[in-house]
């Protein structure tokens, strides 16, 4: 059986993500975690085939328990599950060493051939993901330096405020003060060479971040 540790701070998602996985006859949830810490001690403690990370998660995101993950064990194979399908999320979590990539609109047997596969040492991405990932690298590096420059948190902030979140919706969400999301909002226009929540939109717009 392939021992898989679930990471998703929705109770509602995990279930349907269990019984996807237990469905499949080969596999077992050995553990659930609703945040990223608890993720990394989580697999500390039942010692996983492979971990299926929600990519936005309170305390730590997807991507910082991937890398956290793979630095203690490089083995262990990490699938990021996501909602977003904008380009620079795939970019970000192949960098951070994800094998698996597939969105949360994936069919149920996606979720089932990733595990299997990436469990076997292959990449496993969605037909979209790929794609994704072959536009950026088709981009060229500009754009990819200028957001490179950006964390994780601050991509996801810039995300929110590009689609019309207010400062207050976005701290309840990622369980941050309002100030903190000020604060990110502030190193992104800086970054960014931005004056307004306009220009953050068009610039999110032009780089994919957002659909138009």
């Amino acid at each position: 059986m392939i021992k898989v540790l679930l990471a998703d701070d929705h109770s509602i998602v995990r279930a349907g993500l269990r019984r996807i996985v237990e469905e499949s006859g080969d596999m077992v949830v050995v553990a659930e975690a609703s945040n990223g810490r608890e993720a990394i001690q989580l697999v500390q403690k039942n010692c996983p085939d492979v971990a299926v990370i929600d990519i936005s998660m309170p305390v730590l995101d997807g991507l910082e328990v991937t890398g956290h993950l793979l630095s203690a064990y490089p083995d262990l194979p990490v699938i990021i599950l996501t909602m977003h399908e904008e380009d620079q999320y795939v970019v970000r979590a192949i960098e951070a060493g994800a094998m698996g990539y597939i969105t949360k609109r994936s069919a149920p047997e996606q979720l089932v051939t990733a595990i299997r596969q990436v469990r076997d040492g292959i990449r496993y991405l969605t037909p979209e993901a790929g794609n994704a990932l072959a536009r950026c690298v088709a981009r060229g590096s500009h754009a990819k330096s200028i957001l490179d420059s950006i964390s994780m948190r601050e991509l996801q902030v810039l995300r929110r405020l590009a689609i019309g979140h207010t400062n207050r919706e976005i701290a309840n969400d990622y369980r941050i003060s309002i100030k903190t999301v000020d604060t990110y909002r502030f190193r992104l226009l800086k970054k960014l060479n931005l004056r307004n929540n306009a220009e953050l939109s068009r610039f999110a717009i032009q780089n994919r971040l957002i659909e138009p």
